[in-house]
């Protein structure tokens, strides 16, 4: 007979949770695995073949941000993530050399091509000091910081050379400050297009969230406008398609206004025409990363802390009127919490991988996955 202990039990004590009730969880990475300092920005995808493929930031030395020696790392399930296997770095550059600042490359975001089988993940590489705060304009690794993306053909077995697009994205204007990606993960369309969100700091400095998009299997991308183009500054953003020709865009409002702001990309013939509607605020949120996807021919589903300040309690929601609002949703894990990212596996259940841990701040990568049923049961509309 096997004894009911709580989930909030479970995770507070720091042990991993079994499948009790319907929530499985298990940690992928801690402080200190293989002699590394912090493990953060978590991106995650199901491939055509099933497998998960979990990606991150891996900081050697410290639990800060670009730039620093910093590589992209890289774990794999096939059994719906029960166990994963070794990780490997699929994005790395020569800290030692000279003036690179450790020569960083981090803030992952992974997308499968779910025709052809290809995986791509898509990250910033800071020469130098050419992240958020260093970055100037021009194209070059000495002005500003690098967008690069590495390619996979075997299931995420094996990674090409990274491939350096900054200077060849149609759109990307050389007066701006940085430009690269949203963490997380990205999509693909209906007709096959791929798109990445991504975010600019503009000339003057502040920053707008935008769309990174592919018609052509990747090989070309092209960047869309600004989806607020005035104010809130916003940065970090995850996207979900809403329509034949429709994109929702949640974004990170730089402005600490408590809460999400959101707008919606359209378009007629093609994507360099799109527009964006005005845009709108809801649900709270403390500043902080956050992860949307849509349930396969169903509703969306949307994790982060559940807070206007403070990054704890991450929590799953869903909307059935294309995120103009949401439920009050379900605690999955009441510790602090921090960035997330969504996938539904080949199963039908919804899995999450997301920054955790106690009192000292973010300690672990928890995966864990729930059946729709579990967010629907313990969720009640707004």
């Amino acid at each position: 007979m096997f004894l009911k202990i709580s989930l909030t039990i479970l995770f507070c004590a720091g042990v991993t949770a079994p499948a009790v009730g319907q929530v499985f969880s298990t940690v992928v990475r801690k402080q200190g695995d293989d002699g590394v300092h912090t493990y953060r920005i978590p991106g995650l995808a199901t491939s055509q073949a099933g497998t998960l493929l979990a990606v991150f930031d891996i900081r050697h030395q410290s639990a800060g941000d670009l730039p620093a020696d910093i590589d992209v790392g890289l774990m794999r399930s096939e059994d719906h993530g029960n166990s994963w296997g070794p990780m490997t770095r699929i994005l790395d550059f020569d800290s030692s050399e000279a003036d690179s600042r450790g020569n960083g490359v981090g803030d992952p975001a992974v997308l499968v091509d779910q025709r052809t089988g290809t995986i791509f993940v898509i990250a910033l590489w800071s020469k130098g000091d050419r992240a958020w705060k260093g970055s100037g304009p021009g194209l070059s690794p000495e002005e500003t910081g690098q967008l690069v993306i590495t390619q996979s053909t075997d299931d995420g077995r094996t990674w090409s050379v990274p491939r350096n697009i900054t200077s060849s994205i149609r759109g990307r204007d050389s007066a701006w400050r940085l430009f690269f990606n949203g963490p997380g993960s990205g999509i693909q369309l209906f007709d096959g297009t791929l798109v990445f969100s991504a975010q600019y700091r503009e000339a003057a400095g502040p920053p707008h969230s935008c769309l990174l998009f592919s018609t052509d299997g990747g090989q070309s991308w092209e960047v869309s406008s600004a989806a607020i183009p005035g104010t809130p500054p916003t940065s970090e953003s995850q996207i979900a398609q809403t329509g034949e020709h429709s994109i929702l865009i949640s974004m990170r409002d730089e402005s600490r206004s408590g809460l999400r702001a959101w707008a919606e990309f359209t378009w007629t013939n093609a994507m360099s025409d799109g527009v964006w509607s005005p845009s709108w605020s809801t649900v709270p949120c403390p500043t902080c990363m956050a992860s949307l996807i849509r349930y396969p021919k169903g509703t969306l589903i949307f994790s982060n802390p559940n807070s206007a300040k403070q990054r704890i309690a991450m929590t799953i929601r869903e909307s059935e009127d294309n995120g103009r609002t949401w439920n009050e949703g379900r605690l999955l894990d009441p510790r602090p919490s921090s960035y997330s990212c969504l996938t539904i596996l080949k199963n039908g259940d919804v899995g999450v991988l997301y920054e955790c841990g106690d009192k000292t701040g973010i300690e672990t990568l928890t995966f864990a996955r729930f059946p729709l049923n579990w967010l629907r049961e313990g969720a009640s509309s707004k």
